[in-house]
């Protein structure tokens, strides 16, 4: 931070550790001193970025408030004592503004506003720059300098990638490998090699744009600064930034499922993509599912150790943990007292009285299962014909990707559905589907969120979907039923207050369906009562104060971790073993002893169950440790008896298997540490369970 050396105060804490400690701290202070400041601030927040990504009115971008986006630090430490805001680097693949060029040196930009940057705005301890490409190309050096000092007004730093980077690193590697993926709809299928070659050059590509993030990155970068990056358009960035500033705090965040291993494994690039997030300090997914999935990855594809905090390399531990994203939800809750909100409401109750709204709103994409939702609607009305005229479906497509051949089709197959379902049940004055191919503007959705009676997301994969999230903050007086996809992210956050169904089974939504319109007032306010009160304290300012202050702190507790290990004095050791008679050597083995988990893990690209070797390089030196007569071995392990007698059955040592549990030395029995009379019965049971569950 800047400021005068001659104004730092006598106490001012030496070491990184102690620097950090403090901060700490200070932060917890200033979150108190905030809460008074929160209600006015939240408020003009809200008008500060009423636009929305899904908004089609761009009026509100003229009345930004300037000062509130250019608020900056000056000071070391304030008179109030107060910590000054630590620097937030929040560095994705597109920065929350649409440029667009006006003249050779002049730039529009358009502010839009999503989950990320509400949750941001929230953050007022933190001072926030956005890194990231603004979605034009710019290949003269005239434009990139007009439109940089243009995004610099509102915190925003660019990265100028040319027209074949972001064809093959983002349309390619990002949309055409990595998103189907994650979302479990496997890799493209090509049957060419010509084909085959450009996975290649489009995972080339995708390292480059990630090097050229981070070099704009380490340009603005500043000590003390926090680097937040996002989504699976940047894995490789945290190995880039980490390689040329060990010290720079790392976070990463992914916004889309994780899948499995067995699913992950598929890639190509698997091993290098794991090894590069694994650079971060701490790494965030929406559920613990994902979370789970992805410390699975490592150990199986790479061999590395699973702890409950995350994932341990070579003594280096990179915590892994849930955060499940929030939204804004007061913006929701006030925008339904607005003029215009109730005079849209007052227009729906009318235009649909007598008949039980449904909702769904979704992109237009293949894992949003739309036609699922469809059809399902469809059995509804053929099971239950007394309520053909007493429902209607409101389902809102926002048209995503459409000049993808693939997308052509899914938009096709659901107007085909619609069609003919309108033409089975509808009548001369009303159908039981109104579809919409386009967005709707904040206040018309609030609107429709309002006056909903049942929410329908029947999401075959979703990060998290947050329109379930919308559509609880907008129910205070309807109290509606939302209907949710066991694979949602959301379902993990607001399934005790939902109605889960798996979207594959047509007929269990269906009958869902008939439960939430026939459910009575009581239980419908119950569930409701349960998701508002986890949307309204789960909000996305929540989130993002929450990642940062947990990377902070992960990086307190790993420097606390290093400053604990006392270096051994390697010439001191050497002198006195050398003038011993008597000498006790106790080794760890795994990661101590054996080979590298890249070796081991891997033969040939193919991965199988690990099981831990005595590396070749050491056997020879082992072997004359234990023949020396003044010198006692003792391999400590927590491996089973198994693997360690079949790696030092041919050396003169002491062995302690599964954690100190049995012990004997090398030409002796096994015998337990533990009472005599012990029953350890259980023990075999266990190991056999195992086996099955392996097989």
């Amino acid at each position: 931070m800047p400021g005068s050396k001659c104004n730092v105060d006598p106490a001012t804490p030496k070491s990184r550790t102690e620097r950090l400690m403090k901060e700490r701290n200070l932060r917890k202070l200033n979150r108190v001193f905030n809460l008074n400041e929160k209600a006015g601030d939240s408020l003009r927040d809200a008008d500060l970025f009423s636009n929305d990504s899904a908004l089609t009115e761009t009026e509100n971008c003229a009345s930004l408030n300037e000062e509130e986006l250019s608020e900056g630090v000056d000071g070391y430490e304030r008179q109030d004592q107060r910590l000054p805001k630590q620097r937030l680097l929040v560095v994705a693949n597109r920065l929350p503004v649409s440029a667009v060029r006006q003249g050779k040196d002049s730039w529009q930009l358009e502010i839009s506003v999503g989950g990320l940057v509400s949750a941001l705005l929230g953050l007022k301890e933190f001072d926030a720059r956005w890194i990231g490409w603004a979605g034009v190309n710019v290949p003269d050096e005239i434009g990139q300098e007009a439109l940089t000092k243009a995004l610099a007004e509102k915190k925003c730093i660019p990265v100028f990638l040319d027209e074949d980077t972001v064809h093959q690193y983002y349309n390619g590697y990002c949309n055409n490998i990595i998103w189907p993926l994650f979302h479990y709809l496997g890799l493209p299928q090509e049957d060419r090699l010509s084909t085959t070659r450009s996975f290649q050059s489009q995972f080339d590509a995708y390292k480059k744009a990630n090097q050229m993030f981070a070099d704009v990155v380490h340009e603005h970068y500043e000590e003390g600064d926090v680097v937040w990056c996002h989504d699976y358009h940047l894995m490789f960035l945290p190995k880039c930034l980490k390689e040329k500033n060990s010290n720079i705090k790392v976070g990463w965040f992914l916004h889309t499922p994780f899948p499995s291993s067995e699913i992950h494994r598929m890639l190509p690039s698997r091993r290098d993509l794991l090894e590069s997030v694994l650079a971060a300090d701490l790494v965030g997914f929406h559920t613990y599912d994902y979370a789970r999935h992805f410390v699975s990855a490592c150990t199986r594809i790479l061999g590395l150790e699973g702890t409950p905090e995350g994932v341990e390399n070579q003594g280096k531990l990179t915590r892994v943990a849930a955060f499940p994203i929030g939204i804004d939800s007061d913006r929701f809750i006030r925008a339904l007292e607005l003029p215009q909100v109730q005079d849209h409401i007052k227009e729906l109750k009318e235009r649909f009285a007598g008949r039980k709204v449904m909702l769904g709103v979704d992109r237009l994409d293949m894992i949003k299962g739309i036609p699922q939702k469809i059809l399902a609607f469809e059995e509804f009305l053929e099971e239950n014909p007394e309520w053909r005229d007493k429902v209607v479906l409101l389902q809102i497509a926002v048209p995503t990707r459409t000049d993808v051949p693939e997308y052509q089709k899914l938009s096709s197959q659901v107007h085909e559905i619609v069609g003919r379902i309108n033409g089975r049940f509808g009548t001369l004055t009303a159908v039981p589907i109104h579809h919409l191919d386009r967005s709707l503007d904040f206040h018309a959705l609030c609107a429709l969120y309002a006056v909903t009676d049942v929410a329908l997301i029947t999401s075959l994969r979703d990060g998290m979907n947050l329109v379930s999230y919308e559509f609880v903050a907008c129910q205070a007086s309807k109290k509606g039923v939302l209907i949710l996809s066991e694979f949602a992210g959301a379902a993990q956050s607001l399934g005790a207050g939902a109605l889960l169904v798996n979207p594959w089974n047509i007929a269990e939504v269906a009958a869902s369906i008939s439960q939430a319109l026939n459910m009575p007032a009581d239980e419908r306010e119950k569930m409701h009562q349960h998701n508002f009160m986890h949307v309204t304290t789960h909000t996305s300012q929540e989130w993002a104060a929450t990642f940062v202050s947990e990377l902070n702190d992960t990086i307190i507790e790993a420097q606390l971790r290093t400053r604990q290990v006392p270096l051994l004095p390697v010439k001191v050791a050497v002198e006195r073993y050398l003038q011993s008679n008597n000498r006790l050597l106790m080794l760890g083995f795994n990661a101590t002893l054996t080979e590298p988990a890249n070796t081991q893990g891997v033969r040939g690209g193919h991965i199988r169950e690990l099981q831990s070797r005595l590396h070749p390089e050491i056997k020879e030196t082992l072997k004359k440790l234990c023949d020396d007569r003044r010198t006692n071995i003792v391999i400590l392990s927590g491996s089973d008896r198994a693997v360690l007698d079949d790696n030092f059955r041919e050396y003169n040592l002491w062995l302690a298997a599964e954690n100190g549990m049995f012990l004997r030395h090398s030409t002796g029995e096994w015998m337990t540490t533990m009472p005599e009379n012990l029953n350890m019965d259980w023990v075999d049971s266990v190991k056999v369970n195992i086996s099955h569950l392996k097989t």
